[in-house]
């Protein structure tokens, strides 16, 4: 075989390869559940917003799929970058934990509120927008700009039910279907 066909070939395989890839992670999207996903409502301190959160509910996704106890903390690296280390529970209280790193840029240097977020090398980036958070950073509403993605975040791991309520209206407040979230069960 010549070795331009060879090239040929190999390169014909990788395309689908990635179109197989692109595709799939198309078809597995969580559905949208806000079809007009509002900008954040204010800016955002990272100092006061680095540390660890607690997930109080999520729009369910294929990369959390039965996750529990899941939990997010965010540090400032030397570069200027943010990581992240998520972490959860899968199959009940007594399951094992799994972890995830990954790093964050601010998109939005006049907010602070857009990221970028990236869990695999810098072949794939998310958006990762503070839509609103607590004056004392004690929660923290969390989407995208497809509207397909929210995360309700507390620094309790257990907030009190009214504290719960209140963001589940703040959730509808910003134009999102709240009976759309699984709540999570922290330990």
């Amino acid at each position: 075989m010549k070795q331009s066909t060879a090239i040929k070939i190999a390169t014909g395989v990788a395309a689908a390869a990635i179109g197989g890839l692109f595709l799939y992670s198309r078809a597995t999207r969580p559905p949208v559940i806000n079809p007009q996903v509002p900008e954040p409502a204010k800016p955002v301190e990272l100092a006061r917003y680095l540390g660890k959160w607690f997930e109080l509910a999520r729009h369910e996704n294929r990369f959390q799929k039965g996750l529990d106890g899941v939990t997010a903390e965010y540090a400032l690296d030397e570069d200027g970058r943010i990581s992240i280390v998520n972490s959860g529970v899968q199959g009940g209280p007594r399951g094992e934990r799994g972890y995830i790193e990954g790093h964050a840029i601010v998109a939005d240097d006049a907010t602070n509120a857009k990221l970028k977020v990236s869990f695999f090398g810098p072949l794939y980036t998310g958006d990762y927008w503070v839509l609103d958070h607590g004056d004392d950073y004690e929660w923290s509403i969390v989407g995208e700009p497809s509207g397909r993605y929210l995360w309700l975040l507390s620094r309790e791991a257990k907030p009190a039910p009214a504290v719960a309520e209140a963001l589940l209206k703040r959730v509808e407040a910003l134009g999102y279907d709240r009976w759309a979230l699984r709540i999570t069960r922290q330990g």
